[in-house]
């Protein structure tokens, strides 16, 4: 066995004793790469042939450390947006698992994601624990854990981008019609239905268990209802909630919550939890007209995306 191994650094290659193996996985691992770099800086302190090493496992170990931060960044976003949409900006969680898509795996995401939910659930629950709509809550849990289990059937014969472009054209279409009442002055109030939030609370199940997307679905049935801004904020929290404890025993077995660096998930939820509460803060200081129309303008922006990148996958 030799003792040493050819590694690149800094566009160059270099003879490379064992102890100082290493690869750029292991550097965006703060400990991994603290450890590899003060090996690397006490060996070219007793040897000057190694100091061009030295510069250009620096040089290596800046950049990756510099990625890794980039990583942080997006993923603590990621969860603060989970948060604030638990704390009351319902939509604004969708645009949680096209954000960690810059540089990782949507499924990865979906099920990295499902925890920081959950958490940012607890204190959402807790948040409106006295303000939502019974009814609708009563009628649309069940109606959701039908649609997990639907899903969770049909997710191998189905195309996430068939699922994608539906959601989202739900989304449009909504929103669509909802300019159209506005402009034309009829925009009335729709009165609860029990079939017609039977329907829509499945559809819900389904597009969350796939991609995290239950907003459009849900908004269509509970948005013509005209609830109290904070009622109809808490009425989102608490069927969400229970859809996401439904979605977790499929994660679980399909692998989606499997090798989780813990410690960041930890940050991941302590971010979304502050989320939750800055959320509901915002929801509480906009005008009733001003919150409604922050969450059209949030759901119009995701079902857009939705098709935009359903049909790029489809071509």
């Amino acid at each position: 066995m030799r003792a040493n191994d050819e590694t690149q650094a800094g566009g160059k290659t270099f003879q490379v004793p064992r102890c100082l193996k290493f690869c750029s996985d292991e550097l965006v691992r703060p400990s991994a790469g603290n450890f590899h770099f003060v090996l690397a800086w006490a060996f070219c302190a007793f040897s000057p042939k190694w100091l061009a090493l030295h510069s250009a496992l620096q040089a290596t170990y800046q950049n990756c450390t510099s990625a890794f931060m980039e990583h942080i960044f997006l993923l603590l976003l990621a969860s603060l947006i989970v948060g604030a949409s638990k704390g009351g900006l319902a939509s604004a969680g969708a645009l949680s698992v096209p954000i960690l898509s810059i540089w990782m795996d949507p499924l990865v995401a979906a099920g990295l994601l499902l925890p920081i939910y959950i958490v940012s659930d607890v204190v959402g629950v807790w948040l409106y624990r006295r303000e939502y709509s019974s009814k609708n809550v009563l009628l649309l849990i069940p109606a959701g854990l039908v649609g997990v289990i639907i899903a969770s059937l049909l997710a191998p014969y189905v195309s996430a981008a068939i699922a994608a472009l539906a959601t989202g054209m739900i989304g449009i279409v909504y929103c669509a019609q909802a300019l159209r009442k506005r402009l034309r002055g009829h925009d009335a109030v729709k009165p609860f239905q029990p079939v017609r939030g039977a329907i829509w609370g499945t559809i819900t199940g389904i597009t969350s268990f796939i991609s995290h997307t239950g907003s459009p679905p849900f908004q269509s049935f509970v948005l013509p209802q005209k609830l109290p801004k904070m009622q109809y904020a808490g009425t989102n929290t608490l069927v969400f909630a229970a859809i996401n404890l439904f979605k977790l025993p499929a994660y679980l077995s399909v692998g989606l919550m499997s090798n989780f660096h813990w410690p960041t998930v930890l940050a991941m939820a302590a971010v979304a939890s502050a989320g939750a509460v800055l959320g509901r803060r915002i929801s509480q200081w906009l005008p009733h007209n001003a919150y409604f129309l922050v969450i059209q303008i949030l759901l119009f922006t995701v079902s857009v995306y939705l098709v935009g990148k359903a049909v790029s996958q489809m071509i």
